[in-house]
């Protein structure tokens, strides 16, 4: 559809700019003395206005040899071919309606050869201006296209990497809780069962949030809690928690599957080679604006640095950029006894 003819208010718009030309030409008129301002005004309105409508013909004239295809000569033989050719159809326009009005007896205006040939010309200039506006008005709707089209194709680039991200999360957990499971086989039949009880009802509480784009704090920290119950089975008193989640942001949107990972690297990196066992802690507060969690457990300075299979504080990072852009932030850092991981992403409730 013409987008001059869309909506009602682009209409009333277009229809008031040819309503403008039909004053300016009765102006010429009055002007050159061949009719006084209510005749000049009887004569050019009609007409202007019904020749609006065969100037937005224009349109499909550019659509149908866009911009990029043409040169400069087939577009210099196409617009003045289309000009000319308008310019002789509001001649015959203005000619029809003002012997129409002879007839009727309302009025009539004596044309003379010169005032027919500037009639000619306005209505070629009009066509012509038609022409180069509607040129504008196409090659700006495609560069707005390929904007959104270049904007789609970002987001579905970003959920496939997402998705890809996600994809790579359970295979890693599931493939650690099985060899944990393998292992208490054949030490503790009863504590196997358990585990394996456990780590179907963590996977059916994580697989339904990781379908979700944000969950709520608390419902991450529950997730959290259920694959501590997990590996509290295989570690026993070795593994202590402490979550301390302000109130307020206990409903705080967030990536699911944000923190379990981070869990997981604290057992594996940490608790897991001390001889005591140790605490990991979760500190989550809001800082103005920004959620800010803190994720904190010790670990034995002569551990083995093994990454094994896991997905890693790179892809963590690679999911935040990817969700918030430069908006959110994590850093890492380790000492001699402790490691620690600071997330920082805007506060959404």
């Amino acid at each position: 559809m013409h987008p001059i003819f869309s909506d009602l208010p682009k209409r009333v718009i277009y229809i008031l700019a040819w309503l403008s030309v039909g004053v300016l030409i009765a102006r010429f008129l009055t002007l050159g003395g061949l009719a006084d301002w209510n005749t000049a005004l009887l004569f050019s309105l009609p007409v202007s206005v019904i020749y609006g409508f065969v100037a937005s013909s224009a349109y499909y004239v550019c659509r149908a040899l866009p911009i990029t295809a043409r040169g400069f000569g087939s577009t210099l033989a196409l617009f003045s071919l289309a000009s000319l050719f308008s310019g002789g159809v509001w001649l015959e326009l203005c000619t029809g309606w003002n012997h129409f009005a002879k007839a009727m007896d309302w009025w009539f205006i004596d044309f003379t050869q010169s005032s027919q040939s500037l009639l000619f010309s306005a209505g070629a200039g009009c066509y012509l201006i038609s022409l180069l506006i509607h040129d504008v008005l196409i090659a700006a709707r495609r560069i707005r296209q390929a904007e959104l089209d270049a904007a789609k194709s970002q987001l579905v680039a970003r959920d496939a990497e997402l998705q890809m991200l996600r994809a790579q999360i359970n295979p890693h957990f599931l493939f650690n809780s099985l060899n944990s499971i393998s292992a208490l086989t054949s030490i503790d039949s009863t504590a196997a069962r358990a585990m394996t009880i456990a780590l179907a009802q963590f996977f059916r509480q994580s697989l339904t949030l990781s379908e979700k784009n944000t969950i709520p704090l608390w419902q991450e920290m529950e997730l959290c809690e259920r694959f501590l119950d997990v590996e509290k089975i295989r570690f026993g008193n070795k593994l202590r928690q402490a979550f301390q989640v302000d109130e307020q942001i206990r409903c705080a949107l967030i990536p699911p599957m944000l923190l379990q990972p981070l869990i997981e690297n604290a057992i594996k990196h940490g608790i897991r080679d001390l001889p005591d066992g140790g605490t990991i802690s979760v500190t989550a507060t809001v800082r103005d604006h920004w959620l800010d969690i803190l994720v904190h457990n010790p670990c034995d300075e002569q551990a083995s640095d093994s990454t094994g299979n896991g997905l890693g504080l790179s892809n963590i990072k690679q999911r935040l950029a990817n969700i918030y852009s430069h908006q959110a932030r994590i850093q890492w850092a380790r000492t001699s006894h402790a490691f620690s991981v600071e997330i920082t992403l805007p506060l959404k409730l």
